[in-house]
Order: structure tokens, then C-alpha cells, then sequence
């Protein structure tokens, strides 16, 4: 039988783990294990979905999709859409730090403290913000409007 394999190598994560199985709360492991055997296409990334003629599985019989997209071209394309899809929801992150930088500036955010003053005053260096002799939280909200001034 094959090594299960480990899911984490932070230990808070891995009680977080052990939890879920012993309350038969369903993982992305469990659904993975589910999927088996896995479409080789898809693993290989020769599988393109874009539009409604396919799906175009790259083969030695079809090393072209109906659009005339090969393996490569399918390849480059799939990867593409995966890192702006990753990117847009880490940026819509970091709009949430921003808008928590601002309220936490104006006393909206109570709950909340800047904790590392080092920290928010070499970012703000980075963004040509003055700090000396300014209140960190005048700092925290000059550093907040920057990226909603460029649109975030």
C-alpha cells in the first residue's frame, strides 16, 4: 500500500487536518482521492475548454484543436488564464488590507493596532511617503490612499 502523503508541514494545520477527517469534514485530499484516475490530458495540460466546440485533447492523431491551437499554444493559454485568475483574487487581498490600513487610520477598525511601526514606515519609504515626525497612524493613511488613488 502506498505512504499517505503529508498534507502540511505546519503542525497547526495538520490538527486542523486530523479535526476535519475525525469529524468526517470533507478535505481537498478526500475529493482528490475521489477524482482518481485523474484525466491525463488535464494533468499534461493538453486539455482546452475556452470555447464551446470543444473540448480539444491534444493527441499524435489531433496535435491540433479546432481553432487550429496546438499543445503548446493550448498549454500557454491554460497557464495564463490559471495566473490571472490567481492574481485577481490576490489583489482583491491585498484591496482588503489597503481598506483595513484606511479605517484602521481613521478609528474605524478599533479591533485592530499597528504593531510593527518599523515595519509601516519602510513601506511607506517605498511608496516616497514622509515619515518623520508624522503620527503613525497619518502614515498608515497616506500608505492606504496610494493604491486606492491608482485604482485598487
Amino acid at each position: 500500500m502506498a505512504e499517505e502523503i503529508r498534507k502540511s508541514i505546519d503542525p497547526t494545520s495538520m490538527k486542523l487536518i486530523e479535526l476535519a477527517q475525525e469529524q468526517g469534514i470533507d478535505t481537498i485530499w478526500d475529493r482528490k482521492k475521489k477524482q482518481q484516475p485523474q484525466c491525463g490530458f488535464g494533468i499534461a495540460g493538453v486539455c482546452c475548454r475556452i470555447c464551446v466546440m470543444g473540448p480539444c485533447r491534444m493527441t499524435k492523431k489531433a496535435d491540433k484543436g479546432i481553432c487550429g491551437a496546438t499543445a503548446d499554444i493550448i498549454g500557454a493559454r491554460n497557464f495564463a488564464r490559471m495566473v490571472a485568475a490567481g492574481t485577481a483574487s490576490h489583489s482583491d487581498h491585498a484591496r482588503d488590507i489597503v481598506m483595513l490600513l484606511r479605517d484602521l487610520s481613521t478609528g474605524k477598525a478599533s479591533d485592530f493596532e499597528i504593531k510593527d511601526a518599523e515595519k509601516l514606515k519602510r513601506l511607506a519609504v517605498e511608496y516616497d511617503i514622509e515619515t518623520d515626525g508624522k503620527d503613525l497612524k497619518k502614515i498608515a493613511e497616506e500608505l492606504s490612499e496610494k493604491p486606492l488613488d491608482a485604482g485598487i
